[in-house]
């Protein structure tokens, strides 16, 4: 072989030596364009400034699947009262609209017009990569329930509805978590310590009456009732029996069951009402009982109001309006959404207590300033001691 040939042998050898060397190895590649969960969280608000954390047997749910953008999407769907019912449908989106602000997430809310629309309103939200969805009330149950085990990667929360566990411990009112059975490993049920706040009720019916005699009504049968009345009664007796001012050292509390087809139907209310009105009791306390608190506003006496602050919506019951006995919705979804952005959302019942906000009594509107300080002053002590434990609340 001749020197050239060689020598441009030796010249593309070397070339080919360097191309070798210089080519990057070959590696795997892996996906990083779905970003982490946030891990800052925004304070919860201060609807009551103390805040107990309870522990929880409940076991963390699932991470959700994420949508295309990895943002967190949060559907509301409503029952037949619409998102402007000026009660639970109104308040959870006013929660959710709150926690999307602070928290930075997708929300939408779809409205039912009939109940068979639940399952199909759920579904279009799943459909369309709602990876959380919260519904409303006792009535959106079975669709819920449903609709849970066919979207197991979806977290749903379901306001004022408990699924009663097969197994496991019983949710006392004090506790902020129990564990549900039954498969709802993805849901949520968002309750409320009614007790506690019904307490609190109580307080406020024994200090204001001047007659000694307090009442309530309600349209929801026992054992569902049992938490209101039983507490309100324990309240008012609290109160009545140490700290009444007047003639009488003590304070009569009687109960009464209307029997209301429906909540909208406020005749049976009323005349419940009105017969034990006729007996002397002069603070009336109703329970989803509209038409005790209208017998309360014709007869020139006081009321208090069950759940929902009816003040700006019923003007008929204003002028006996003394407060009401509330279930925070808004806090409630406030807060499950913040344990959903943390990841230490839980299946199974979420109490709404005064501890963390989920009830307390709203506001007294016309009668703020005739309702004595220091009966506002024993309203406090009462929630204080409910909240340290030296009152104690009875279960239904």
């Amino acid at each position: 072989m001749s020197k050239r040939r060689c020598s441009v042998l030796s010249v593309i050898l070397t070339a080919a030596m360097l191309l070798a060397a210089c080519a990057p190895a070959a590696t795997s590649t892996v996906a990083t364009d779905v970003p982490a969960l946030p891990t800052t969280v925004p304070t919860v608000p201060a609807a009551n400034p103390t805040t107990v954390p309870a522990a929880s047997t409940a076991t963390p749910l699932p991470a959700p699947a994420q949508p295309d953008d990895a943002s967190i999407k949060v559907g509301l769907v409503t029952n037949t009262g619409g998102v402007n019912d000026h009660a639970f449908n109104q308040l959870a989106w006013e929660g959710i609209q709150q926690a999307a602000q602070e928290m930075g997430f997708q929300t939408k809310f779809v409205e039912s017009q009939q109940p068979s629309d639940y399952e199909n309103q759920i579904d279009t939200l799943a459909t369309e990569g709602y990876t959380v969805i919260i519904t409303v009330g006792s009535t959106m149950a079975d669709a819920t329930a449903r609709k849970a085990r066919q979207y197991p990667m979806v977290q749903f929360a379901i306001v004022d509805h408990a699924y009663m566990p097969t197994s496991g411990p019983y949710c006392a009112d004090t506790v902020t978590d129990c564990y549900v059975d039954g498969g709802l490993t993805n849901v949520t049920s968002l309750m409320f310590a009614e007790g506690q706040v019904s307490f609190l009720a109580g307080v406020l019916a024994g200090g204001m009456s001047r007659s000694g005699f307090v009442c309530s009504v309600s349209s929801v049968p026992p054992p569902a009732s049992n938490g209101y009345v039983i507490n309100f009664r324990a309240g008012a007796v609290w109160q009545g029996g140490e700290n009444m001012r007047g003639m009488n050292n003590y304070i009569n509390v009687q109960s009464s069951n209307a029997n209301i087809p429906t909540f909208a139907d406020s005749t049976e209310g009323k005349e419940t009402a009105q017969g034990l009105i006729d007996n002397g009791c002069d603070v009336v306390f109703g329970v989803a009982a509209d038409g005790a608190l209208l017998a309360a506003s014709e007869n020139n006496l006081m009321a208090i109001g069950a759940d929902v602050d009816l003040y700006d919506t019923d003007p008929a019951v204003q002028p006996a309006l003394l407060s009401t006995a509330m279930k925070h919705v808004d806090v409630a979804v406030y807060n499950y959404l913040k344990s959903v952005i943390d990841g230490s959302v839980t299946a199974g019942i979420r109490m709404g207590t005064l501890q963390n906000g989920g009830v307390g009594l709203a506001p007294f509107h016309d009668w703020n300033s005739r309702i004595p300080a220091e009966l506002k002053s024993d309203i406090q002590q009462a929630g204080a001691g409910i909240v340290e434990g030296t009152i104690t609340i009875e279960l239904p």
